[in-house]
Order: structure tokens, then sequence, then C-alpha cells
């Protein structure tokens, strides 16, 4: 079967000219020229971005969901590639009501007819890794029901081995294939799949992005039915709204679009810098918006996080860019770890100001934030500075929340709205408020620890009283020692004394 895969990707490969990125060295360049003669009936008359996008679409879901999470990486692909990929439709043919019906009887050990009050046979979503079927629950709830495509594991691994094999080849017969570095993507890959292929962790994503914005006006996350989801089952609420790139009909139903296009940033920017924890996958086909204009969220199966350390060091970036201070830019990539230490800040600055200046030609509002991340990755790798993964989805999730904003919003001002967040942010975090929240996160240890110092001081005193009373037992132990080693030499130098008046006598 792996041969038979193979073969199938190489003829595909061959279909679409995509020597060009295996064989890209010069000095592969007659094998090249006897390919072209060989298969000299192919129309390659498509830009090379696109027939890439054309073969992964060919060779089914896997490789397109792989194409989709290659175009995230923009900071190791060239710019055609990563905009010609980022265009990759999972629209995948759902798999038959049967199997369905199967895996069903198999998590809950009973038909779904005994588990739902209904069930629509026919799935209104179908993706490459799951689909999701309408249901009520027994006490009538509406409900959406993810089941995960069967025997999809043993697909997966197979097709991570020949992408695995794929890269090998890439980085010996490439001229760009170790800078890309294609096992660190292959290996990205299988990650955000070894999530998606657990449903249960999706559904702990889902619960607590609504925890985090429970009661918010902004934003709503459906709710997970936990006695029903399993690693190959998700039950979540049925969400009910209008597709966010449905413009017109929002604006038909009284939507205030500008308003909506300013929450999805303020949204953003509050899963970023309040919570650490935001949805790395918030492209149109996964935003609803509700009938009261609020945005509701779907497929968590891609979650980035942040710690406080990265949330510090990115909102000092950005503040430091929109300044135009690129010293503190490149001093922050040093304090933080990205940079190595031995950078010199000075060449670091220098080449900062050279890449972001230009984009002050434009005015602010059309300064795109994950064009500036994308930037400096790009300056970044050019002092071997490896660029942190989780910024890496941020700078991702940006670029579609620019794009979304801006297709609802022409005029919408990016920085305008994100930078009161970014300065309450950095104001919360240093300033008195800061040390007020940290003074009420430690309370509960202070509680703690407080009563239990007399008895710590009264140890630690002991340790210490213990502790040089060691130290003097040890000093007086070598006080005798050397003493002992004085008188034997003063006794052996006696004895020799005594030896030579005795030889001198005779």
């Amino acid at each position: 079967m792996h041969l038979f895969r193979l073969l199938k990707i190489i003829s595909v490969g061959i279909h679409y000219g995509l020597e060009e990125f295996f064989l890209g060295h010069e000095r592969f360049g007659g094998l090249r020229t006897v390919i072209g003669a060989l298969f000299f009936w192919r129309s390659l008359s498509e830009p090379r971005a696109a027939r890439l996008r054309l073969a992964l679409e060919a060779l089914g879901p896997i490789f397109v969901k792989f194409g989709q999470v290659l175009s995230t990486r923009r900071d190791l692909l060239p710019a055609d590639i990563a905009e010609e990929l980022a265009k990759l439709q999972d629209r995948v043919p759902p798999f038959p009501a049967r199997d369905v019906a199967t895996i069903l009887q198999r998590v809950y050990g009973k038909p779904a007819a005994a588990v739902f009050l209904e069930f629509a046979a026919e799935p209104v979503a179908s993706a490459s890794v799951a689909q999701v079927h309408l249901a009520c629950l027994p006490d009538g709830t509406e409900v959406a029901v993810k089941v995960l495509r069967p025997g999809i594991a043993s697909i997966i691994s197979k097709d991570l081995a020949l992408l695995h094999a794929g890269a090998t080849l890439m980085e010996w017969l490439w001229a760009d294939g170790r800078r890309l570095r294609p096992h660190e993507v292959v290996a990205e890959f299988a990650k955000h799949l070894e999530v998606e292929l657990d449903l249960l962790r999706e559904a702990s994503n889902a619960s607590q992005l609504r925890r985090n914005f429970e009661n918010s006006p902004l934003l709503q996350v459906p709710r997970v039915y936990w006695d029903y989801c399993s690693s190959e089952v998700m039950v979540m609420q049925r969400m009910n709204g209008t597709p966010v790139s449905h413009v017109d009909a929002l604006r038909a139903q009284g939507i205030d679009i500008p308003r909506l296009a300013r929450a999805g940033v303020e949204i953003f920017f509050t899963q970023v810098f309040r919570d650490g924890f935001f949805h790395a996958d918030m492209h149109p086909g996964n935003i609803l918006v509700a009938p009261g204009g609020e945005y509701v969220a779907l497929d968590f199966g891609i979650m980035g996080t942040l710690t406080d350390i990265d949330k510090n060091y990115l909102a000092q970036n950005f503040l430091a860019f929109f300044r135009r201070d690129y010293r503190r830019v490149a001093q922050v990539h040093i304090e933080s770890g990205w940079a190595p230490k031995d950078t010199r800040i000075d060449d670091f600055e220098a080449a900062i100001r050279s890449v972001c200046e230009p984009i002050f030609a434009k005015p602010l509002k059309e300064i795109s934030f994950g064009r500036v991340l994308l930037r400096l990755f790009q300056t970044s790798r050019r002092f071997n500075i490896q660029v942190q993964p989780q910024l890496v989805l941020l700078q991702k999730t940006l670029l579609n929340i620019e794009g979304l904003g801006r297709e609802l919003d022409p005029n919408l001002d990016l920085w305008e709205t994100a930078k009161p967040y970014l300065e309450r942010w950095m104001s919360e975090q240093v300033g008195w408020r800061g040390f007020v929240e940290r003074v009420k996160q430690e309370a509960p240890y202070w509680s703690t620890v407080l009563p239990q110092l007399p008895r710590l001081l009264h140890q630690a005193l002991g340790r210490l009283a213990q502790s040089r009373a060691d130290e003097e037992a040890a000093a007086l132990l070598r006080e005798k020692r050397k003493q002992t080693q004085l008188l034997a030499v003063i006794a052996t130098l006696l004895v020799v004394i005594a030896a030579a008046l005795l030889f001198l006598r005779h």
C-alpha cells in the first residue's frame, strides 16, 4: 500500500511539474530537462505555487490540510507559495451514514436512535478529519455531533511517513531545502493532527474558551455536553448564525458592520493578552454572526497559548515598533531569549529598521500587524534566530483577523483599535494595577505560609546552628589532625637528633 501511495504521489507530482521543487539545484538541470522531454504533453502554464496547490488538492484531504498548515509558515516559505497555499479549501466528500452508525454504536454501546431523540443521517459539514451531524438530545436540546472519520489515524500515519520521506528528498535535492526545515514543518503538522484526532481535546479547548468568554457581549462559544463525548465523538450546543463572510446578508439583518469589525479585533487581543489562549483557526468558515451581532466561534482543534513572558515581550515589541524604537525591538528579542545573547544589538537594530521603516510610508490604518510579525521573522532568520512556534501560530491568526476585519470594514484602523488593549495590558503588568493583581494572586499562598513562618524560622535557625556546630566540630577535628601531625614531626626530629648524638659519642 505504501508503494502504491508513493507511486500515486510521484505521478501527481510529475503531472504538475513539481520536480521544480525537488530538483531545484543547478546540478540537476540536466535531469529536469530529461523529465520535461519525457512528459512533454504536460501543461505547465500555471505558476509554480498554483501547480503545488493543485497537486495537494489532487492527493487528497490530508495533503490539503498539510498545505493549509504549511501556508502558516510564512517565516519559511517564499511569499508566492504561502499566498497560494492559503487558498486551499478543505472540501471533502462525507463518509457513509452506515459508518457513522457503526462508530456511534461502538462509542455508546447502543444505536444512535437509543441515544438521541433525533439524528440527521446527512452531515451539515464534512472535512478531512471529521464531519458534523445535527441531532437532538432526549430532553429536546438541539446539538451538533462531530464524528471522527473511520480509519483516519492509519491513513494519516501512512501519509506522514511519506511526507517525512519527501522532506528528506527536499533537503537532499532542493537548493533551499535545508533552510526551509521541511522535517520541522511535517512534525508541526503531525502535532496539529494529533490534537484533531482526539475530539476530547477539542472539547476541552471549546470548554476553556467558553469559560474565558462567559457572559461576554462579543463572543459566543458552544456548550460541550461531556456525557456524550469521547475521543471519536464530540457533542456540543447547536449554534445558529450567518457566516461572517456574507456581508450583504448581515447588513440586511441590521448588523453594524464597522462595529462588528472592531469587535473582532477586540476579541483577538482579549484572547491573546488577557487569557494567553486563543483560537488559532479563525478563518471565515469557522465564524458565524448571531442575530444579536455577537461572533460565534466554531471548530476548536487548533488553539494557541502564550506564557506571561511571551505576552509581555510581544506587547513591548508592538509598542516599540509603532513608536519606531527599533533598538528596543532588538533588545526585547535578546532579553526574551528569542535571539542569541551574543547578537550585536546595533546590527540587529539596523536590519529591523531597513525592513520596517518603509512600512511607515503608509497611513497607520493600512499597516498590517501580521505583516509586521512576518517581516520581523524574516529579518530574525538572518541572525540565526529560531522563530517561536507559538508566535508563528499567532501571526497566522493575526493575518486571518486582519483580513476578516478589513473585509468587513476597509477603513478599519487596526492600530487605533488595538493600541488601548496593548497599553492597558502593559499598565496592568508593569504599573500599580499589576502589583495589586499579583498581590491578589499570591494572597492564598501567603495565607498558608504566614502562620507557618515562626516554625519555619525556628527550623531554619536550628539548621543554621547545627550547620555551624558541624562546621566547628569539623574545624576542631582538622585542628587536632594538624596538631597530631605536628607532634609526629617533632617526635621524628627528636628521634633523629638523639640518634645523631649517640652516633657522635661513639
